[in-house]
């Protein structure tokens, strides 16, 4: 089967076996904002290539199957597992350059709302949830996936019972690339004991916006180095993160990029905290499991 992770600002297109393991993948700058005039079916076909040859089945996540995406798919309201998923995926159909027909399943999203009533969603997120039931077993878990928009899930017995986002990724490039902070910032470079000094200030009382100008001010006293304020400030804004997601968990599941886990991991250490990282590969198990489940009860059925 192909499972295509298909995002905001990239796409990867995964070639999988019969038994789900990635036989090879193909990534590019393809995101759903690049498309130009709607161009999905050509934009996919540029990606798979040969890979789309013959019939074979096709499943898609993240916001491709949003309102900016090819196809519309609605989001399903917690709590939602596996089945509640697949069934509510919808499709898209297309006739290639040489003729033939596809056919491809879109996942859809997921939503809840927060002990105030809140709304709150998550695209692409959910499938990477599914990749790894497997692992956590029955009982109740808290999966972390790290990133842009940071997403705090509750599983219980195989279905994600609710979950919230932290927009801490996105905040931490705003505040590097345009206030003042990011000023005396390098472009790069990670150092380790910044990092968990800011951590720590995040325990601090005060509140967010008091230590963020904390940044400048102690470079500006001379108490840190300008190469050491990004490290200070990506440790406050995880640490600000964990303590609002996390004041109750003792013990939590990471998924996502290896280099962001890491930082996460490093961060609940420094606060007591017990962390799980599952290697790369939870999107392509998440999207098998659903064209499993498509394939398994709907075989033949063509609506």
């Amino acid at each position: 089967m192909l499972a295509i992770d298909w995002g905001t600002s990239s796409l990867r297109v995964y070639r999988l076996d019969a038994n789900g393991t990635v036989s090879d993948v193909r990534s590019s700058d393809d995101g759903i904002l690049s498309v130009e005039d709607s161009a999905f079916a050509a934009t996919l076909e540029g990606a798979a290539g040969e890979w789309l040859a013959g019939e074979k089945p096709i499943v898609m996540s993240g916001m491709i199957g949003s309102r900016q995406g090819w196809s519309e798919a609605a989001y399903v309201s917690c709590p939602a597992g596996l089945r509640e998923i697949a069934s509510a995926m919808s499709t898209v159909q297309w006739t290639s350059g040489d003729q033939q027909q596809h056919r491809a399943w879109i996942a859809p999203g997921l939503s809840c709302r927060d002990q105030a009533g809140v709304a709150d969603v998550m695209r692409g997120e959910e499938v990477q949830i599914l990749g790894i039931l497997e692992r956590l077993g029955k009982g109740e878990h808290v999966v972390c996936l790290p990133g842009t928009h940071s997403k705090w899930a509750r599983v219980r017995d195989d279905h994600i019972v609710s979950f919230g986002t932290h927009m801490t990724g996105e905040v931490f490039a705003v505040l590097k690339q345009h206030s003042i902070l990011g000023r005396t910032m390098p472009s790069n470079g990670f150092d380790e004991a910044s990092f968990v000094s800011g951590v720590s200030r995040a325990a601090d009382a005060g509140g967010l916006l008091h230590h963020l100008f904390g940044v400048r001010a102690q470079v500006l006293a001379g108490n840190m180095a300008e190469a050491q304020s990004a490290s200070y400030l990506s440790g406050i804004v995880i640490g600000h993160e964990l303590h609002s997601a996390a004041s109750d968990v003792e013990r939590f599941h990471l998924v996502g990029d290896a280099e962001l886990t890491a930082l996460y991991s490093l961060a609940a250490s420094k606060m007591n905290k017990s962390s799980v990282v599952h290697e790369a590969g939870a999107a392509p198990r998440g999207l098998f499991a659903l064209a499993q489940y498509r394939e398994g009860r709907y075989l033949n059925d063509e609506t």
